[in-house]
């Protein structure tokens, strides 16, 4: 049986390289006037591709998650619930129709012109369309892909992963983009929630809210997206596929109960000032430890897995979905 202190020991190893390389991108991004966001992830990719990552780190790193997932809850404490309303309706019939048209894009493009196998198509729609390797994985499952189609689907996210979170903050300053604009932009368009929400801050605090509350929101669907197609490929292969409530809750994004919860509760006035500035604080630092991590996950080797095709599917799409939403999100909020 595994103590806590065990637990412990082996994890902060790990967790303090993360801080490490969070406080020398936070000093590197005060000298060369860079967003210390992205350039966290810089920093790591740079660290995982050259030195690389030692074995003693591997099980802190994998921490990242969690302290980005509790970013993104004490987050709520910043958004505004009038806002949020005001504007809700727009953000989910953005969220739906963007869900249905990128990976019917993908399905499409993947059968049809790439002649790529129809699971690892159906892994690329997801990824896509709802949040990024955690919505393969979610479908993975209830499909019962296979383990070369998962590492494909996987790496090709991954890369595009690496190449939006710098080019996204790029062109939303070459194009001047308005905060709310840019955000629900990178928030419907990018695949993974770590790039949308260190692109999204990488702009501006504004930005880096809607950016993430618009990604929430397709996350949302990650089990509506995972029973959609347990239940195709159910039809087509009698046990080839699994859509128990069991599996499908296991697939939900359970932090952004709470999330909303922190909303709520800094909306009808339980928090101080103060509080609300301590809270600020604190999910910034764990934006940076989080993305930190999420550069030092990222590897050339990893990279080079995605096959040509997948790449130029998931490359034609992206350029299709994010000319499209930008267009459709400027005209609906730059008035906002």
């Amino acid at each position: 049986m595994v103590t806590v202190p065990e637990t412990l020991g082996r994890l902060l190893p790990g967790v303090g390289l993360l801080v490490l390389v969070g406080l020398v991108a936070r000093w590197l991004a005060g000298v060369v006037g860079v967003n210390h966001l992205v350039v966290a992830i810089a920093l790591g990719i740079l660290v995982a591709n050259t030195v690389g990552v030692p074995g003693w780190a591997e099980s802190g790193l994998d921490t990242q998650t969690l302290w980005l997932e509790t970013g993104i809850v004490l987050m709520g404490s910043k958004l505004s619930v009038d806002a949020v309303l005001e504007s809700g309706p727009r953000i989910v019939g953005l969220v739906v129709a963007t869900i249905l048209f990128t990976g019917l894009l993908v399905e499409l493009c993947t059968r049809w012109l790439f002649g790529i196998e129809e699971k690892l198509g159906s892994l690329l729609a997801a990824g896509s369309s709802i949040c990024g390797v955690s919505a393969v994985i979610a479908v993975s499952g209830s499909i019962r892909a296979k383990e070369d189609q998962i590492a494909y689907a996987v790496a090709t996210v991954l890369l595009f992963d690496a190449v939006t979170v710098f080019a996204y903050p790029l062109v939303g300053g070459l194009l001047d983009l308005p905060a709310q604009v840019y955000g629900v932009w990178a928030g419907l368009s990018m695949y993974s929630t770590g790039p949308v929400v260190a692109a999204g801050f990488a702009h501006s605090d504004v930005a880096g809210q809607w950016a993430t509350v618009t990604k929430i929101t397709r996350n949302l669907f990650i089990a509506v997206v995972a029973l959609g197609y347990s239940v195709l490929y159910a039809r087509r292969g009698g046990d080839d596929a699994d859509a128990s409530l069991g599996y499908l809750w296991s697939t939900f994004p359970k932090f952004l109960v709470g999330f909303l919860g922190v909303v709520v509760l800094a909306n009808v006035g339980v928090f101080s000032e103060p509080q609300l500035a301590s809270l600020e604080n604190a999910y910034q630092w764990l934006f940076l430890v989080a993305f930190a991590g999420l550069g030092l996950s990222i590897t050339t080797d990893d990279l080079r897995e995605a096959g040509p095709r997948p790449v130029g599917v998931m490359g034609a799409v992206l350029l299709v979905v994010s000319t499209v939403s930008l267009a459709v999100v400027s005209l609906l909020f730059a008035t906002a």
